[in-house]
């Protein structure tokens, strides 16, 4: 009975110095955390989406707070309404964003690109690109395995039977840009949405000379330079073949797709033309 006691006493006096031990350790060693760090966190939608830049919205969390300003942080997925919120919740003024969307940059569809071969592998858009230039005679075009689609949290983006080509869904599409990272052939891009969802973009990524690159696709941009001599605005520039549109200099006149002898230019949920103006585009296309 006495070893018992003494056992028992033994155990209570060991677990009562390991105690006091840990107790001393965990508050020489503790760590601090602003307690708005996790009232940031419950704003946010926890999509870890990465579209922030950050490793999850944890971690976008404790960069607002220990940032002391917002500028140049932004949740896609959450939008304007959830950066109101932070703002809020840490004393400082919530910066304005433009919206922004995934635009697919190649207009390569089945009837635009004719194919060439036939791939019978694993049905990745990665693996594909790792082992060949794909189905048509364009090594810059999608793919078509739908790696985009798999990587969309969000359901706002699949592929199109017909065309072979992702779509994107406005009003799904959060700006994440997952769908940008999962593409191989980096034909995804993140654009501002543009006032009343109107865009103006090349839809196309060849490098090509303009020769191949006519061959391989019909609608292919062959880097003429037309839609760069048109500008008024010094939006469009031209390098290794291929023009690009500078989102934030377009002012949206399109004067560019009226010159383009490819229709790469794509514009984007605008009106029809009026008459006048589509009898003057397609005679200046003529030129």
């Amino acid at each position: 009975m006495n070893l018992i006691l003494i056992a028992v006493v033994s155990l209570g006096a060991i677990a009562l110095v390991l105690a006091a031990v840990l107790y001393a350790a965990s508050k020489k060693f503790a760590v601090y955390e602003d307690p708005r760090i996790a009232q940031v966190g419950e704003v946010l939608p926890q999509a870890n989406c990465g579209g922030c830049g950050y490793p999850g919205c944890s971690g976008f969390a404790d960069a607002c707070v220990k940032a002391g300003s917002l500028e140049g942080k932004y949740c896609p997925v959450g939008g304007q309404l959830v950066m109101a919120q932070i703002a809020d919740i840490l004393g400082l003024a919530a910066t304005e964003s433009e919206p922004k969307v995934a635009v697919v940059r190649c207009n390569g569809t089945c009837a635009n690109r004719p194919r060439i071969n036939l791939y019978d592998g694993a049905p990745s858009c990665a693996i594909a690109a790792s082992l060949y230039g794909g189905e048509t005679g364009c090594s810059y075009g999608c793919l078509g395995c739908g790696d985009c689609v798999a990587a969309c949290q969000f359901d706002a983006i699949h592929m199109n039977p017909e065309t072979g080509l992702p779509e994107v869904d406005e009003d799904k599409c959060t700006a994440c840009g997952a769908c940008v990272k999962a593409c191989p052939k980096m034909i995804i891009e993140i654009r501002p949405k543009g006032k009343k969802s109107r865009r103006v973009y090349i839809s196309c990524v060849n490098k090509d000379k303009g020769a191949v690159a006519r061959k391989a696709c019909e609608v292919s941009c062959i880097g003429c330079g037309k839609c760069v001599k048109t500008c008024p605005f010094e939006a469009i520039t031209l390098e290794n073949n291929l023009a690009y549109i500078d989102p934030y200099k377009c002012k949206s006149c399109r004067k560019c797709v009226e010159v383009c002898p490819q229709n790469s230019i794509v514009e984007l949920n605008f009106p029809p033309r009026k008459p006048k103006e589509a009898e003057v585009a397609a005679g200046e296309t003529a030129n």
